[in-house]
């Protein structure tokens, strides 16, 4: 089945920005949303920023009443939600009156109400189970965020979240998108979110994987690729599609954001140089070329790349892999992109928080900058041509973006996206 599958619409919760509109211009701004944060610096975390984004109650109102609201503090539930209901408006769609049985929720999330849980617990040690509420399960229960966004739609067809830690994103995607050219589905809700605050946090804070260099300047703490990254800046929020066929798309007059052309997921199996914690380098280049190949296309057809790019001490690895999978370097490589210096690292939310960009990327025609990477390191410099990653923003007609996202477990995920045009 040849099905050409589209995404028809976009929503976005990011520590820079709420809202798809105000994504884009912080995109093009290289506005960042990482901020000092009083509760790491009050428990004595030694990364005492963070990219937590801003949530007003009037935008809780849009989409969730009293009710729900009482007792209510899971803030994946709350992102992915909000950013759910962002990207089915913007396609065109209402929630259903009865089941719609042509459309389903594939919501991926790397924990559910961590807050939640942790005041059950104490309640519970104290002999309070009576006093927890009838909220506690829903908030907490690792398919929460599918199940309210299932209900607040009524959608009847596959509705379920996946975990693949940073991959999480990328592969709601691509699970959307196989479902729907399997014809077992019209349109796919996708995406992923992640909790904030330091009980999600504090353990990567205890790995020292977290910068604690810029505590005093956050703006500047989050620096993929550069000579002084010093570690990683924890950030939360979502990221959203509406996943269609494109025949169904046309038939309702929908907007065409961009087209999903494959892509594929894989994993190291730890072995090799691969661990929890680190790539196996053979896994990684076999993934991005894979997907090329799945997507039908050649390496040199990809305009740019919206790379993982932690600022650890593996993005300089990162570009050689993707530089041996292409072959592509020098002036050759493709543009590069990493939002993480604006974000954070938004963890079982970065892959699709970073998918939306680079849709906008591909709809806007534009290359957003790289903050913060100024002091290029050598080892990526000598791989690729600094003019390559751009540090202003650059109008740019871009055809073909891949992007690509890898996790913990050594896993792995590269989606390709294309421009939309109507004869293909």
């Amino acid at each position: 089945m040849n099905t050409r599958v589209v995404i028809t619409g976009l929503g976005i919760i990011a520590p820079n920005a709420s809202g798809v509109a105000d994504f884009r211009d912080a995109l093009q701004e290289g506005r960042s949303g990482i901020r000092h944060d009083a509760a790491l610096e009050a428990l004595q975390f030694s990364c005492q920023i963070a990219g937590t984004p801003v949530v007003t109650a009037e935008m809780q109102s849009r989409y969730f009443d009293a009710l729900e609201l009482k007792g209510f503090n899971s803030s994946a539930i709350l992102y992915g939600v909000l950013a759910g209901m962002e990207a089915w408006q913007r396609a065109g769609l209402t929630a259903a009156v009865n089941t719609d049985w042509d459309s389903g929720c594939i919501f991926g999330t790397g924990s559910s109400g961590i807050d939640k849980l942790r005041e059950a617990i104490y309640k519970v040690d104290e002999g309070q189970v009576r006093r927890l509420g009838s909220t506690v399960v829903a908030q907490t229960m690792a398919s929460g965020i599918s199940a309210w966004l299932g209900g607040k739609l009524g959608l009847g067809n596959l509705v379920t979240t996946n975990s693949s830690a940073c991959i999480t994103g990328a592969e709601s995607l691509l699970m959307a998108y196989d479902r729907i050219r399997a014809g077992k589905a019209t349109r796919i809700l996708a995406g992923s979110t992640s909790d904030s605050g330091p009980y999600i946090w504090g353990g990567f804070d205890a790995m020292k994987v977290c910068t604690f260099k810029s505590n005093d300047n956050p703006a500047t703490g989050s620096r993929p690729m550069s000579a002084t990254a010093a570690g990683f800046v924890p950030g939360a929020g979502a990221g959203a599609f509406v996943v269609e066929s494109l025949d169904s798309a046309l038939a309702r007059n929908a907007p065409v954001c961009a087209e999903i052309l494959g892509g594929h997921i894989n994993s190291g199996g730890q072995r090799n140089d691969g661990t929890m914690t680190a790539p196996n380098s053979e896994a990684v280049q076999r993934c991005i070329r894979e997907a090329v190949r799945e997507a039908g296309i050649s390496p040199s057809d990809i305009d740019a790349i919206n790379g993982h790019l932690t600022a650890t001490g593996k993005d300089a690895l990162e570009i050689q892999n993707w530089s041996t999978a292409l072959g592509r370097s020098g002036t050759d490589f493709p543009y590069i992109s990493a939002l993480k210096g604006m974000t954070g690292h938004c963890l079982s939310a970065s892959g699709s928080v970073e998918l939306v960009a680079a849709v906008l990327q591909l709809q806007h025609g534009f290359l957003f900058p790289n903050i913060n990477c100024e002091d290029l390191h050598p080892d990526i410099r000598a791989v690729v041509d600094p003019e390559r990653i751009p540090q202003q923003l650059r109008y740019k007609d871009l055809q073909v973006i891949a992007k690509a996202s890898f996790g913990f477990g050594d896993v792995n995920a590269c989606v390709i996206l294309k421009k939309y045009h109507a004869n293909g």
